[in-house]
């Protein structure tokens, strides 16, 4: 299938692109230029999509950095490819080991919360497997950023300074000095319309570029790691590093009228959007802005989401399944539960007994939906001194409960709340998806794809409408055009309304669609410096 002009009547066209031989969409104008740059040589969409992963950390360090995790949903010659490559905890780490060094819960900052990065594992995966240039090709434009400079976008700006004042209280932290000498060299922020660049970065990246990721792993920036650990009592060792490889996976789906999406398994939560998506496939929805379609979508959102932090977690330790998770039958049991008040969610059984996202598209028909994180802006906040590589903090997404399937431990991946998503219709590609944010990732897929399918939105009106997100028991967040009638009407409901001002809140997306003749048509998000390039 696919869409046609004619299957959007209500959307507007403002700002829609659409292209014939390729399209790049991410949250900032420099990656999308370097997607489009490769795409323009002769590479193919997995080269576009590595070159805008490779770009992100140096241009938009406060989503993502070299020391991150990554996920890809791959649309290769008419078949779907998943890549996890997520890092798992060091193998010394645990609960107990922690408590030993009086920890009561697992902190934000720090070297604690540090897993193996898989992103450099994952770009040379990628390409090895199904790139048609090489890796040094692929990565020189964030190369030359990092070594020339970029001007420092808008909303990258506003992060930055946020994420000065958070790093702040560290400043004294000899552990921490990394991110201030690479990050706030003249003790503040880079703001938007200055120039970055950093010479250790650049030689970071051209030393993964031309290893294909070997020294992250088992050379010479690995030996900077392990030094760095050793030297503060970190968990994180060069062994652990050395026995990583990225998980090649089969993508997991749910159909929606007709359509399937399709999401990461476990440990990543990209079921929970399929959860939502399975309850709401009982309900007939004929407007988006009305009070019972946000109280419906909400309410499936919820049991979902409930569900998924109770059970969720790396799947050798989950307690219940995939395919339990998503049953029919579960989902009518869950579906029913829904009435016309507010639930404060509990969690059923199904047993009966800062992060960026992007998407590339080729000529050929191949399409990646790519997502890449440090979790928390810049991540740990620590920066390996001399290499620009920023480590993420994902380790706080484990459970310090010893008993929970999620418990921090030894070689255990933890919940992962980065998703990429993807739309496909009678086993062809209708195109990738995603919504960057933390725990509004799922709940931003559900609100995409139902605009898209129920209320035939194309995609830049898709994302554009107005979005909400569930933060806990009856209390729901909403945007500011969000109409105040509808706003009283969930709060008669039982909702307890909070409108958010900050549009950040609600994460930034972007999609590609082809259509029935082969062009592209793409969104991007209007809540950041989002950017598509096409030619």
């Amino acid at each position: 299938m696919i869409f046609d002009a004619e299957y959007y009547p209500y959307s507007s066209q403002r700002n829609i692109v659409y292209a014939r031989n390729g399209m790049v969409a991410t949250s900032n104008p420099s990656a999308s230029a370097a997607g489009l740059e490769i795409l323009r040589r002769g590479g193919n969409a997995i080269d576009a999509a590595i070159a805008a992963a490779t770009t992100l950390p140096v241009v938009e360090p406060t989503g993502t950095g070299i020391g991150s995790d990554n996920f890809a949903l791959i649309w290769y010659r008419r078949k779907l490819y998943g890549l996890n490559s997520s890092g798992f905890a060091p193998q010394s780490i645990s609960v107990a080991a922690l408590k030993e060094r009086d920890y009561d819960k697992i902190p934000s900052y720090g070297i604690v919360p540090i897993n193996v990065p898989g992103g450099p594992a994952g770009w040379a995966s990628m390409n090895k497997r199904f790139g048609s240039l090489s890796l040094e090709d692929c990565m020189a434009p964030a190369i030359d950023y990092a070594e020339n400079g970029y001007v420092v976008a808008p909303n990258v700006g506003r992060l930055w300074g946020n994420a000065f004042k958070a790093y702040s209280k560290y400043k004294d932290s000899e552990e921490f000095q990394g991110w201030f000498d690479t990050f706030a060299p003249n003790n503040r922020p880079f703001k938007s319309g200055e120039i970055f660049r950093n010479q250790d970065m650049a030689g970071t990246l051209r030393s993964i570029a031309k290893t294909d990721a070997e020294s992250f792993y088992r050379g010479e920036l690995a030996e900077r790691i392990d030094e760095f650990m050793m030297r503060f009592d970190g968990f994180l060792t060069g062994d652990d590093l050395a026995s990583y490889s990225p998980e090649w996976i089969e993508p997991i789906s749910v159909n929606y009228r007709g359509y399937d999406i399709w999401e990461i398994p476990p440990s990543g939560h990209g079921i929970t959007a399929l959860m939502a998506l399975n309850i709401l496939k009982g309900f007939q929805f004929t407007e988006r802005d009305t009070v019972e379609t946000l109280h419906r979508q909400i309410e499936a959102m919820k049991l979902s989401f409930i569900d998924a932090k109770e059970y969720i977690a790396d799947p050798r330790y989950m307690k219940v399944t995939v395919e339990q998770l998503l049953s029919e039958r579960y989902a009518r049991d869950r579906r029913e539960l829904i009435t016309d008040r507010a639930l404060d969610p509990k969690v059923g059984d199904p047993t009966y007994g800062g992060t960026v996202y992007f998407a590339t598209a080729d000529r050929e028909g191949n399409m990646v939906s790519m997502i890449q994180s440090n979790y928390r802006g810049f991540g740990s906040g620590i920066v390996i001194p001399g290499t620009g590589i920023a480590l993420h903090n994902r380790g706080e997404n484990f459970s310090f409960d010893e008993e929970h399937p999620n418990a921090i431990g030894g070689g255990k991946k933890p919940y992962h709340t980065i998703i990429p998503g993807f739309l496909t219709k009678d086993d062809e590609a209708v195109g990738p998806f995603g919504v960057m944010g933390g725990w509004m990732q799922p709940q931003g897929h559900v609100q995409v794809i139902t605009n898209t399918i129920d209320f035939h939105m194309n995609p830049q009106s898709a994302l554009d409408a107005p979005r909400w997100q569930w933060t806990g028991g009856k209390t729901i967040e909403v945007e500011q055009d969000i109409p105040n009638h509808i706003v009283m009407g969930l709060r008669r409901m039982g909702h307890d309304i909070v409108v958010q001002p900050d549009p950040s809140y609600m994460g930034y997306g972007q999609a590609i669609w082809r259509d029935k003749n082969g062009i592209l048509i793409g969104g991007t998000e209007k809540r950041t410096d989002g950017m598509i390039t096409s030619w």
